[in-house]
């Protein structure tokens, strides 16, 4: 493993995930070396969410993608904390619904892509229909082997109209998950978030992993990025998160409107 390990793969470049070490931390020691670089992410952060959506000219996209127990709610809930929930909207995939099937396979997902001036994170997304629906065989090879490049031109779409796209894809290891699972059985308010058919996707750990690695080759572009995001230790992964989402946002060049002429001549009358 090298000593300073890539977030993005080249685009071009297969992908294999066994050359990423989701345990991998960076520079930084422990997460108290990195508390005040977070604290000080989530007032940059907050003050670039207030001219993106002043200025109103673009949009950011943010896509999560993990296993289960992966960390997407945790990185949601930790990493936008400081922004305004006005100018966020968060949208869950599930298992589709019949009206979602009587339709294209984007149809539901291009209804919930954020407007100019906003962000929108989604928690799985459009990428479950070349995951899930590839493993547990829910279509065959013939369909979901034509979704990339169906997903390339969607997205280009959304670049081309002023969308600015991030995909992060959580990495976390095996043993990572079965420690979070335990958590999940042990402690007696995260029991909720259990579910015995984790445990049957968990029996498909290799499976799934191919069916990334191809995901994160086939779909990684210029104008829609993938990120291999080392997520075993939650404070690196919202670290390395938010400050991604910062420099994407500083590139922007965003400014505020200029404002209405002669502010300095108006007297607010009593």
């Amino acid at each position: 493993m090298s000593k300073h390990q890539p977030l993005c793969p080249k685009p071009g470049h297969h992908v294999q995930l066994a050359d990423y070490d989701p345990s991998y931390k960076g520079e930084y020691p422990d997460k108290d070396s990195a508390r005040d670089q977070l604290k000080s992410n989530r007032d940059r952060l907050r003050e670039l969410q207030e001219v993106l959506w002043a200025e109103g000219k673009h949009a950011l996209l943010i896509i999560l993608q993990a296993m289960d127990a992966g960390g997407k709610d945790g990185t949601i809930r930790h990493v936008m904390s400081g922004v305004n929930p006005q100018g966020v909207q968060v949208t869950s995939f599930k298992v589709p619904t019949p009206e979602d099937l009587a339709h294209d396979f984007l149809w539901r997902i291009h209804q919930h892509t954020p407007p100019r001036g906003s962000i929108g994170i989604f928690n799985r997304s459009h990428y479950e229909d070349v995951l899930v629906v590839r493993v547990e065989n829910l279509v065959p090879p013939e369909v979901w082997k034509v979704r990339y490049d169906h997903i390339n031109n969607f997205e280009r779409l959304l670049a081309d109209s002023g969308v600015t796209i991030l995909k992060f894809f959580l990495h976390i290891s095996k043993n990572e998950q079965k420690e979070r699972f335990a958590a999940r059985l042990n402690e007696p308010d995260k029991n909720w978030k259990f579910s015995r058919g984790d445990l049957k996707v968990r029996e498909k750990w290799d499976q799934y992993m191919a069916a990334y690695e191809d995901a994160l080759t086939r779909c990684n572009t210029g104008y829609a990025p993938w990120h291999i995001v080392p997520a075993n230790r939650k404070w690196y992964r919202n670290l390395v998160i938010s400050n991604t989402i910062i420099e994407t946002l500083e590139s922007l060049d965003m400014q505020y409107p200029a404002p209405e002429p002669d502010l300095d001549q108006i007297v607010i009358p009593d």
